[in-house]
């Protein structure tokens, strides 16, 4: 519908079908160009470009950038070899008759003008500049493509999903404080002193509670609420499509979301092939050292603890060595070498041990003079290195070890340009661990119970089959019936069979250290609603944010959200958060005190 009371037809409507028609147009003024009693201006709006040419100047002398106007002219083509092929509306322009200013703009504290030298985003201020003034960002046209995108991709899901028959249902947005793994957001009850609201970290208890009330197949896009500690591309309130799916087990649940994938897609014209590949967690951290591993490239991971069993060389004498190639890196000069110490500095490590292979094939590098001949003489071969490349080694405990070198993996394709964002290698990643220690240092999620373990998804996530009657004998070792689903190394999202018996659920929850009044006491709604009839149930979740960011091809899920938080999750735009006043602190009753009734 572009026929409104300010206009007859949107910018990029205009096509050489209009020629010698009047239309009226309205929107922003993009630029203004002068060429000797001529003035061009672009109009903008949310379709895009025209081209307008003035040639009255009493009616262009008071028009500047960003001024909201109305234009009513004649659509004409442009003169030859004045065409421009960047331009949907490149074969014409309209000639003002008339042009009526709706609102005037204030000197810009930055260009948003669709001019293609103001779209490099070094070209744009610091973020916190973008984010004060985010209504301004959103006019920028990468910006609002990204909007849009989203728009669409929603219609896509939510398409497809109805055509499997599910239903939307809205869950509430204060419920009760769970444990799901994250400091909850806290709201005080005004009517109930001393009482609080949390907002929900993901609907998980209230859409198992829906299949139990035989909904079978629910979804909505949820808004989420963690209070985290800051990470660069984390957002303290966030979206996801939550799906969930009763009498199933993870091969529906995994089948239903690669049809949702694909249409999602397809919005952006790709074609994702189905069914989508898989791998194990642990294959995928003994190949990849991420259990999101981004497949658009190779150079998997190769252990040497074997290799180095016997070795000399005390750093080696480790439970886990492994090593990346480095291809081509045998010419890297020594400062660099340096650098890539201090990137691994940087993640917490001691440094990075490497080799290089000279191209006359002789062993290099400080780790080469500590290794026995033997060693020495096998390695290029026990990596599949060839003359010329270097490798990067890592040694200590397996996981963080691999951690390392899958960051080192990732780091080499950057800067060889390997990781393009318009291909998109996605894998499902499966047979999760049930449980992970309480005690890691690299991990910043909040434990769930009270014990040396924590649930590796959520307290809620079936056992393994061969699992089911002995998990609680063997936490360390246990696996579940999980399942997530990466792309280009990221997580785009993850689900898991649901437990829905109640002997299974509470053996979890003695595991994770929480006793039967305390599991009462935080969530005994969902355990009373299993003893009426709780059918087999599973589901997943893709954190809508980051899929949405992946599709469009961003730096940051900031840039597909149309007002996001800044770090600390401040908000530069509105000043959230801010403090209260007296007054309104005393009727939240944050204060209240049950003695002082007393």
């Amino acid at each position: 519908m572009s026929q409104t009371a300010y206009r007859t037809h949107h910018a990029t409507d205009v096509t050489e079908a209009l020629v010698g028609q009047k239309v009226t147009l309205a929107g922003w003024v993009d630029r203004r160009r002068d060429h000797g009693g001529v003035a061009f201006i672009d109009l903008r709006d949310n379709t895009g470009l025209v081209q307008v040419v003035i040639y009255d100047e009493e009616m262009a002398r008071p028009l500047r950038s960003e001024f909201v106007i109305q234009v009513v002219g004649e659509v004409r083509l442009r003169p030859d070899g004045n065409e421009n092929t960047h331009l949907a509306t490149g074969k014409i322009e309209v000639v003002a008759e008339s042009i009526e200013i709706l609102a005037k703009s204030d000197a810009l504290p930055f260009q948003v003008s669709t001019a293609l030298e103001n779209e490099s985003e070094n070209k744009l201020p610091g973020e916190d500049v973008r984010l004060k003034y985010r209504y301004l960002d959103l006019r920028r046209p990468s910006m609002q493509h990204n909007l849009k995108l989203r728009s669409d991709m929603a219609k896509a899901a939510r398409h497809a999903l109805e055509e499997m028959n599910f239903t939307e249902v809205e869950t509430p947005t204060f419920i009760k404080s769970t444990p799901e793994g994250a400091r909850d957001f806290l709201v005080p009850a005004r009517l109930v002193p001393g009482s609080w609201y949390a907002l929900p970290q993901s609907p998980q208890l209230l859409k198992q509670l829906l299949m139990v009330s035989g909904v079978e197949r629910y979804y909505q896009l949820a808004r989420c609420y963690r209070d985290e500690d800051f990470r660069a591309d984390r957002q303290p309130e966030f979206t996801q499509l939550d799906m969930e799916m009763g009498f199933v087990d993870q091969e529906d649940v995994m089948a239903m979301a690669e049809k949702v994938i694909a249409a999602i897609w397809k919005v952006a014209g790709y074609d994702v092939q189905l069914p989508l590949p898989r791998i194990s967690w642990q294959e995928a951290m003994d190949k990849y050292g991420s259990d999101k591993p981004d497949l658009r490239f190779g150079n998997p991971l190769v252990e040497l603890t074997d290799y180095f069993r016997n070795t000399p060389f005390r750093v080696f004498q480790a439970p886990y060595v492994g090593a990346v190639v480095f291809k081509g890196g045998a010419a890297t000069p020594r400062r660099q070498f340096d650098a890539w110490q201090e990137w691994a500095k940087q993640r917490g490590a001691k440094g990075l041990a490497y080799v290089v292979f000279a191209e006359d094939g002789e062993l290099k590098g400080p780790v080469a003079k500590n290794l026995s001949e033997e060693e020495r003489n096998g390695l290029r071969e026990a990596v599949g290195a060839e003359p010329g490349d270097a490798v990067f080694f890592a040694a200590g405990s397996r996981e963080s070890s691999q951690l390392l070198l899958g960051a080192v993996r990732v780091e080499l394709a950057r800067r060889e340009g390997l990781l393009d964002p318009k291909k998109f290698a996605f894998t499902w990643v499966v047979d999760f661990p049930l449980f992970k220690p309480t005690d890691d240092p690299d991990d910043d999620d909040v434990a769930v119970g009270h014990s040396k373990w924590t649930s590796m998804h959520h307290p809620f996530t079936m056992p393994s089959k061969d699992w089911i009657d002995k998990f609680d004998q063997d936490p360390e070792h246990a696996m579940s019936d999980s399942y997530d689903i990466v792309c280009n190394g990221e997580e785009m999202g993850g689900g898991s069979v649901r437990i829905h018996r109640d002997d299974i659920q509470d053996r979890v929850l003695n595991v994770l250290g929480i006793g039967p009044d305390e599991a009462k006491e935080k969530f005994g709604f969902l355990l009373d609603a299993f003893k009426f009839g709780a059918p087999p149930h599973a589901g997943i979740a893709l954190g809508w944010d980051r899929t949405v960011s992946i599709l469009a091809g961003a730096d940051t899920i900031r840039d597909v959200i149309a007002f996001p938080k800044a770090g600390g999750g401040r908000d530069p735009l509105t000043g959230a958060p801010a403090p209260i006043t007296d007054e309104q602190r005393a009727e939240t009753g944050v204060d209240y005190d049950p003695e002082d009734e007393d």
